[in-house]
C-alpha cells in the first residue's frame, strides 16, 4: 500500500536532461496530487518501477546451480543450494519488490492524465503517450518476473501466478485477494505489451525530417522539434517498443517451457514468433554482432559509447559508468581479487572441442590429460584456468594443488586461501574488464556498464521455441530457423569452421539432440548473467546435480567432487556428497510465508 503522502526517492530525467535513468534526489515528503503541477516529481513515481527492475545488476545465482560455487561461506545462494531455502528465506524472492513497483505504476497510471506535463499542447499529449506506454510495459515485465520466481502449482493442482492488480490500493482496500492463474496473470502481459506498443517508439531517437514522425502525432502538426522534445535521443534506456518486445518474447518462452506449458494457452510457435518480432528489425540471423559475445569487454566499443547508443549486441543496457566492483569481487587473489564466483568442473566440461563435438564424443579427440588443448575459444574467454593470463599485467594464474611459489601468485591455489581462493580449480573470467589495476599501490577503474538485455539472448529464445514449434530446420513464417541460429552463434565463437561444423549437422535432423544443443549454447553463451537457475527450473530439469571440481597434482587432472559443501570450521575441505539440496517441487518457487499468514486467500505452492 502507498499512502496519500508518499516517500519519492528517485526524480526521472525526463525533463531534467540528465545522462542517467533516475538520479538521486533528496527524500521528500509530499502529497500525491502534488503529481499534477509537478511532472518532475509524477515521472519520480513512475521511476520506482525502474530503480525495482530485478536484473539492474548481475545477482550471481548461478552459485546456486551447477554452474558455479563460492568461496565465501555466507554467501546466500551456496546455502540455498544446501538445503536452507524456504519460504521465509528466499534469496530469489521478487514477490515484495515487484508487487510494490506495480503498485506506483497503478498510482500513477491512475493519475497521468491530469498531469500537466508541459505549458506546449502538443508535447504534453506526448510526453503523457510516452509515459503512459512505460508505465505499461514496466508492469508487464514486473509480473514477468513475479511469475518467474512465485509462479506454481497450488495443492489443488492448479497452476498460479500471482494477483492481478490494475488500480492502486489504498488504507481502505481489501488486500486479502487470491492469486490469479498463471494464464491471467500471461494475458496481463500481453494486454500491457499491446497498450505500451500503442503509445511507445520503436526507439527513443533524434529525427531530422517531418516525414520521420509518425502519423499519428505529424497530422496534428508536431514539428521535429516537438517531437524530439517527447521520444528523442534524451530518452535513451527508457523503456522503449522493442524492450517492451522482447519482455514478451521473454514471457512467453517461459509460459511455453516444459513446467508452465500446462497451464496456460502460450505455445512454442507464439514464443519464436514473438522472439522474431524484435529479431527480424535487425535482419534476423544476418544481424547478430559479430563481437557480441565478449560485448563486456570490447574496449573500443566502450570508450566510444555514448548516451543514446548501444553497442549492436545490447538491445537494453545500463549508463556507462567508471567502476572496477566485479573485477575486485571476482579477480583472482593474486592480482587483489576475492575470488569470488569459481565456475565448475561441469560448467568446464559443457564447452565443446574446437571441432564443435562434445567433449564425450568419440570424434571430438578429448584428451583428458590435455583438457583445454582444442576447445571451444569462448572457455578460455569465460572461464580463468590453470595457467591462463589475466589482468593488466597479464598475470599467468596457478590453481594446481601442488603449486608453491615464493609470491603471491601462490593464494590461487585450489583451496589454499579460506574466503579468497578457488573451491573449484577455476575463476570467473566473463564480464570483467582486463585492463584493470587493483594493486593497492595503483588501482585504476574503467568504463564499464550492465548489459540488461542482449540480442544473442532473444536469439536463443527463438532457437529454444523454434526448434520445439517447427523441428530443427523448420522457418514458421520466418527466414531463419533453429539450425540457422545456433550455427550463426557457434560460428561466431569460431566453432566448427574447420569442418563445417559436422557435429551440428550430424543432429539438425533430430529435434531432441538439438534441443540439448541449444540448451548448451544456451548455457555457455548467457553464463554467468543470471539465467541457468531460472532454465533449469522452466525446463523441469534436475537441480540437484553435484557441483564438482578439478584437482590439478602432478601434472594430472582429476576431477573432484564436492567443492561446493562441507567446511568446517570456516575452511573449505572436499566431501564426496551431493550439497545441491532442492526438493521436486522447488522447480516452483514459494509465497512468501509472511504473506501467506497475513492473507487466508493466498494460496500456496505445493509442497512450500
Amino acid at each position: 500500500m502507498i499512502k496519500k503522502t508518499i516517500t519519492i526517492l528517485f526524480l526521472g530525467a525526463m525533463l531534467a536532461g540528465c545522462d542517467d535513468l533516475f538520479v538521486p534526489a533528496k527524500e521528500n515528503n509530499l502529497g500525491i496530487d502534488y503529481m499534477y503541477q509537478n511532472p518532475e516529481y509524477a515521472d519520480g513515481v513512475l521511476g520506482n518501477a525502474y530503480t525495482r527492475i530485478p536484473t539492474n545488476s548481475y545477482t550471481f545465482n548461478d552459485v546456486a546451480t551447477d554452474d558455479a560455487v563460492s568461496n565465501d561461506a555466507t554467501n546466500s545462494y551456496l546455502k540455498m543450494a544446501a538445503g536452507a531455502w524456504t519460504s521465509d528465506n528466499n534469496p530469489v524472492a521478487r514477490w515484495d519488490n515487484c508487487r510494490a513497483a506495480i503498485q506506483y505504476i497503478n498510482l500513477f497510471l491512475s493519475k497521468a492524465d491530469g498531469v500537466a506535463w508541459a505549458k506546449d499542447e502538443l508535447v504534453a499529449k506526448m510526453f503523457r503517450d510516452r509515459v503512459v506506454g512505460e508505465a505499461h510495459a514496466l508492469r508487464a515485465m514486473h509480473m514477468y518476473y513475479l511469475l518467474q520466481a512465485h509462479g506454481g502449482y497450488a495443492a489443488d493442482g492448479q497452476l498460479l501466478g500471482v494477483p492481478v492488480l490494475t488500480e492502486p490500493e489504498d488504507k481502505n482496500s481489501n488486500f486479502n485477494v487470491p492469486r490469479n492463474t498463471f494464464e491471467d496473470c500471461m494475458q496481463s502481459i500481453y494486454t500491457d505489451i499491446s497498450e505500451a506498443l500503442k503509445l511507445l517508439p520503436d526507439e527513443y531517437k533524434n529525427v531530422s525530417a517531418e516525414s520521420e514522425i509518425p502519423e499519428k502525432y505529424r497530422s496534428q502538426g508536431v514539428t521535429v522539434a516537438q517531437y524530439n522534445r517527447a521520444f528523442g535521443s534524451t530518452f535513451f534506456g527508457r523503456m522503449s517498443g522493442r524492450i517492451a518486445e522482447a519482455v514478451r518474447s521473454q514471457a512467453a518462452l517461459l509460459a511455453a517451457s516444459p513446467a508452465f506449458s500446462a497451464g496456460n494457452t502460450t505455445t512454442w510457435a507464439d514464443a519464436a514468433d514473438y522472439a522474431a518480432v524484435v529479431l527480424d528489425r535487425i535482419g534476423g540471423v544476418n544481424g547478430l554482432d559479430p563481437t557480441g559475445g565478449t560485448w563486456y569487454n570490447n574496449v573500443n566499443d566502450i570508450k566510444n559509447l555514448v548516451s543514446g547508443s548501444a553497442p549492436k549486441e545490447i538491445l537494453w543496457r545500463g549508463e556507462k559508468a567508471q567502476s572496477n566492483s566485479i573485477e575486485a569481487d571476482n579477480y583472482p587473489p593474486s592480482i587483489w581479487g576475492k575470488g569470488r564466483i569459481n565456475p565448475t568442473q561441469n560448467l568446464v566440461d559443457a564447452f565443446p572441442m574446437l571441432n564443435g563435438y562434445p567433449i564425450t564424443a568419440d570424434a571430438s579427440g578429448y584428451d583428458a590429460s590435455n583438457p583445454y588443448a582444442g576447445r571451444d575459444p569462448r572457455l578460455a574467454l569465460y572461464v580463468v584456468l590453470n595457467g591462463s593470463k589475466v589482468g593488466v599485467n597479464n598475470n599467468v594464474i596457478h590453481t594446481a594443488a601442488d603449486y608453491t611459489s615464493t609470491d603471491d601468485t601462490q593464494k590461487d591455489v585450489i583451496n589454499n586461501t579460506v574466503g579468497s581462493s578457488t573451491r573449484t580449480g577455476y575463476y570467473m573470467r566473463k564480464l570483467m574488464r582486463q585492463d584493470i589495476n587493483l594493486n593497492p599501490n595503483a588501482t585504476t577503474q574503467q568504463d564499464t556498464y550492465h548489459a540488461r538485455i542482449r540480442y544473442t539472448e532473444l536469439f536463443l529464445n527463438y532457437a529454444e521455441a523454434a526448434n520445439e514449434a517447427w523441428g530443427p530446420t523448420g522457418r514458421g513464417t520466418h527466414g531463419y530457423s533453429a539450425y540457422d541460429v545456433i550455427k550463426a552463434i557457434r560460428s561466431r565463437a569460431g566453432i566448427g569452421t574447420g569442418n563445417g561444423d559436422a557435429y551440428l549437422e550430424s543432429v539438425k535432423d533430430d529435434k531432441e539432440k538439438m534441443r540439448e544443443l541449444i540448451r548448451n549454447e544456451r548455457r555457455i553463451e548467457l553464463c554467468f548473467e543470471g539465467f541457468r537457475f531460472w532454465d533449469l527450473r522452466r525446463w523441469n530439469s534436475d537441480l540437484t546435480e553435484t557441483a564438482r571440481g578439478i584437482s590439478i597434482s602432478g601434472g594430472t587432472y582429476t576431477d573432484a567432487t564436492g567443492y561446493e559443501a562441507g567446511y568446517t570450521g570456516g575452511a573449505f575441505t572436499p566431501v564426496d556428497v551431493d550439497a545441491r539440496s532442492y526438493k521436486d517441487y522447488m522447480n516452483y518457487g514459494p509465497v512468501p510465508y509472511s504473506e501467506v499468514l497475513k492473507y487466508g486467500e493466498l494460496k500456496q505452492n505445493k509442497g512450500w
